[in-house]
């Protein structure tokens, strides 16, 4: 971490050299921190407005604890995704307000984002063996301070179900959609909402599916418009884009 450029910064920002907007602005391109096996990156909060998240799977139990407590040293908030029991047992050991939200697989750290304006995600799935992908964007979004509100297992194999609910699809600001089979209902919800949607393709699915990759297929090639599409399981990457839409206009 670059501490003598911090420090040269603050000097000049109290001597009135600098304005602190041109202090900020200098400082997301600057520190991180450097653990050997990973190199964490301190200021992505200010850049982005939230930390730097941890990719749990391919990495040991020491080295995501070493990563949590090193982002801990300049946020208020941690988070890790694609996290078992093991690695909240092991998180907890050394950071005691850490909590497990088994179902999204994601521990939680510290406080998180307040939530801030009325704007709602709403997090669709067309199947209860989609929750897992689906509470993995939920609980990303709300933790980047967002009110969330869940529409489970309203597939196309009982399209009534949707229509049933269609107030909530119109109440929404933004809209993650979950599915895996086919994945046709991500193009349905398109067509009907003049919010943006975004697709989430689920590893869910007998053989021709091919482990999401029918799903992924069906969604980049949907002909409703405002639909965009995140990678295969990729709950965390939804819920994000989700925040950012959602937390547009809004001072961080």
């Amino acid at each position: 971490m670059d501490t003598e450029k911090i420090k040269n910064l603050l000097t000049l920002v109290k001597a009135g050299e600098i304005e602190i907007d041109e202090a900020l602005r200098a400082l997301r391109s600057l520190p991180y921190e450097d653990l050997g096996f990973a190199r964490i990156d301190t200021h992505r909060d200010l850049r982005k407005g939230f930390p730097e998240v941890i990719f749990c799977k391919g990495k040991t139990l020491d080295q995501i604890v070493k990563i949590a407590e090193s982002v801990s040293r300049t946020s208020a908030f941690v988070m890790a995704t694609k996290a078992d029991r093991a690695v909240y047992e092991a998180i907890k050991k050394v950071m005691k307000d850490a909590v497990y939200h088994e179902i999204a697989g994601i521990v939680w750290i510290g406080r998180r984002k307040e939530t801030a304006g009325t704007k709602t995600i709403l997090i669709v799935t067309a199947g209860t063996a989609d929750l897992p992908v689906a509470e993995e964007a939920a609980v990303t979004a709300e933790g980047m301070g967002n009110t969330v509100r869940r529409l489970y297992d309203i597939g196309v194999a009982g399209i009534h179900r949707l229509f049933d609910n269609k107030e909530e699809l119109f109440g929404a600001n933004v809209i993650v959609v979950t599915a895996g089979m086919e994945g046709a209902l991500a193009s349905i919800v398109g067509g009907l909402v003049s919010k943006p949607v975004i697709a989430v393709p689920t590893s869910v699915g007998y053989g021709a599916s091919f482990d999401g990759l029918a799903a992924l297929l069906t969604m980049l090639n949907s002909c409703a418009p405002g639909v965009a599409v995140v990678n295969i399981d990729n709950g965390f990457g939804a819920g994000y884009l989700a925040s950012m839409i959602n937390r547009m206009g809004l001072e961080r």
